[in-house]
C-alpha cells in the first residue's frame, strides 16, 4: 500500500537511520515457561530470531546495546553476553543501558545516534527481562557479615563473626516496583493519576477490554508478525503470547483495588501484568543497508526524552514528549496515521488523553499556550498494547516501534508516534516513518 504523500522531513546533516526488522520472543506471564532461564537467555533468543529473519552476517554488525531493568548480577552487562550467546564475534562491542520501561527505547536511540553520527552503520538494539526471577538480597547486616568473613584469616576470627549474627539478620530485602525517591509503587501513582483526572472504574476497565479484545483480534488475524518461536531447554516451543484474555466488565468489575484498599481503582484487570520476554531490531544507515540489499521497514525520524515530578506526575510522559517531538519535526497530530502508546495501567493512558486534550494543563503546567490534542481511538494501540500483549520492562520499546512500522505499512500511513513513560518521571516520544514502498 503507498502512503498518502505528506510533509518531508529534513535530514538536517546526518545519516539517515533505518530499522531493517525487528522480532520478539512471546511474551509470557512471569512464573511460567520462561522461569527456570535468565535474561541473556531470553535476549539470545531474541537476538537469533532476528538473525534468522534478516540472514544479516553477524560480522557486519558493528555493535550491539541492550536495555534491561532488572539485572542479574552474574550478567551485569546482558548486551555482552546475549551476543556472545547467539555467535556474534568477540570483536564486537556491546554495552546495556537502563532507563526503567523506556530501556530499550533508550537502546534504539544510542543505535540511532551512532549510526547518524557515523560511528557505526549496522547496530543491533533490543531488551531484555525475566520478571520470573528476580534478585533477592539478604538484609545489609547479613551482607556486611559476609563479606567480613571471606577476608577472615583464622578460624577463630571466622566463629567470632558467626556469634553475631542474629535471627534478623536473615530477613531478606524483597524487591518492590517502586520508586527510590519517593517510596511508592508505581500502583499508587496510577490510582491518584485517576483521580486527578476523575476517571472511573469502569473507563478504566472498557479500555483494558479494548486493549484485550484488540490483540486477540491481531493475534488471530496473523497481525502480530514480530514474534518468533522459541524452543525452550526441556520445555515446549512457545509461539505466542499467552496473557491476551478478553473477559467482560462484569467478571472485571469483580476484582479487589490492587492498590489504594478499599476505595482506589486500579486492579489487576485494567494494569499491565508482570512479564517476561526480550526484543531486538536491526537498525542500519539507509546507504549500507540498501548496499547490503534489504528493504528497510521505516526511517527512525526525531526522538525526545522528558523527565517531570516523578510522585504527581510520574506517569505522564507521553503528554509531555508529544508536543516536543512533533515540533522538533515540524509536524501536528494530524500528521500522524499511527500512534503507539505504552499501556501501563488503563487509568494512565487515560489521564495522558485527558492531559494531551486539556488547554488548561497546558498553560499551567507545561507552558505551553494550548493543548497538543488527543489522539484519536481509531488511530490508537489498534492491535493491543502493554495491558494485553505484556510488559517485560525494557523488551517493550522495540515492540512499540516494529508494530508502528507495520501499522503503517499495512493501513497505508506515513508517519507513527511512539511514546511512554517510565519510572523517575521519565518519558520518551519518537517518529517513525515507512520507508517509500
Amino acid at each position: 500500500v503507498q502512503p498518502k504523500s505528506k510533509k518531508t522531513l529534513a535530514k538536517n546533516g546526518v545519516k539517515n537511520v533505518v530499522v531493517v526488522e525487528g522480532v520478539r520472543i512471546p511474551f509470557l506471564q512471569s512464573g511460567t515457561t520462561y522461569a527456570d532461564l535468565m535474561p541473556h537467555d531470553l535476549a539470545r533468543a531474541a537476538l537469533q530470531g532476528l538473525l534468522n529473519r534478516t540472514s544479516v552476517p553477524r560480522d557486519v554488525v558493528d555493535y550491539i546495546v541492550y536495555g534491561t531493568v532488572i539485572q542479574e548480577v552474574k550478567t551485569s552487562n546482558v548486551a555482552r553476553e546475549a551476543a556472545l550467546g547467539a555467535g556474534f564475534s568477540d570483536k564486537t562491542p556491546a554495552h546495556t543501558v537502563t532507563m526503567a520501561c523506556i530501556s530499550s527505547n533508550q537502546a534504539m536511540t544510542t543505535g540511532v545516534g551512532m549510526i547518524a553520527a557515523g560511528q557505526c552503520d549496522v547496530v543491533v538494539a533490543g531488551g531484555t527481562e525475566l520478571m520470573s526471577d528476580v534478585p533477592i538480597r539478604h538484609s545489609r547486616k547479613m551482607r556486611k557479615t559476609m563479606l567480613t568473613l571471606n577476608r577472615a584469616k583464622t578460624l577463630g576470627q571466622k566463629l567470632a563473626l558467626i556469634s553475631k549474627i542474629r535471627p534478623d539478620y536473615f530477613a531478606p530485602e524483597l524487591p518492590a516496583v517502586a520508586e527510590f525517591s519517593t517510596s511508592e509503587t508505581m500502583g499508587h501513582s496510577a490510582d491518584r493519576l485517576a483521580a486527578a483526572f476523575a476517571i472511573s472504574r469502569l473507563e478504566q476497565d472498557e479500555y483494558a477490554l479494548r486493549s484485550h479484545t484488540l490483540a486477540k483480534k491481531a493475534q488471530e488475524g496473523g497481525m502480530l508478525v514480530d514474534v518468533v518461536p522459541f524452543k525452550v531447554p526441556g520445555k515446549e516451543t512457545v509461539t505466542k503470547d499467552n496473557g491476551i484474555r478478553p473477559s467482560s466488565l462484569e467478571q472485571m468489575g469483580k476484582l479487589k483495588p490492587a492498590f489504594v484498599k478499599p476505595y482506589g481503582t486500579v486492579t489487576p484487570a485494567n494494569s499491565s501484568f508482570l512479564t517476561d520476554g526480550a526484543s531486538a531490531v536491526l537498525l542500519m544507515s539507509e546507504e549500507k543497508a540498501l548496499a547490503l540489499g534489504y528493504k528497510p521497514k521505516a526511517y527512525l525520524r526525531d526522538f525526545v526524552y522528558v523527565s517531570q515530578d516523578p510522585k504527581d506526575q510520574l506517569l505522564l510522559g507521553p503528554t509531555y514528549a508529544t508536543p516536543k517531538v512533533l515540533e522538533k519535526a515540524g509536524l501536528t497530530m494530524a500528521d500522524v496515521d499511527v500512534f503507539e502508546f505504552h499501556e501501563a495501567f488503563a487509568g494512565q493512558i487515560l489521564a495522558n488523553l485527558k492531559a494531551m486534550d486539556s488547554d488548561w494543563f497546558a498553560q499551567n503546567y507545561m507552558g505551553r499556550k494550548s493543548k497538543v490534542g488527543a489522539p484519536p481511538l481509531e488511530k490508537f494501540n489498534t492491535w493491543g498494547g502493554s495491558l494485553s500483549l505484556g510488559h517485560p520492562f525494557a523488551a517493550t520499546g522495540c515492540r512499540l516501534v516494529i508494530t508502528a512500522a507495520h501499522r503503517l505499512k499495512k493501513e497505508g500511513g506515513q508517519y507513527g508516534l511512539v511514546a511512554a513513560c517510565a519510572a523517575g518521571g521519565q518519558g520518551h516520544a519518537m517518529l517513525v516513518e515507512l520507508y517509500p514502498q
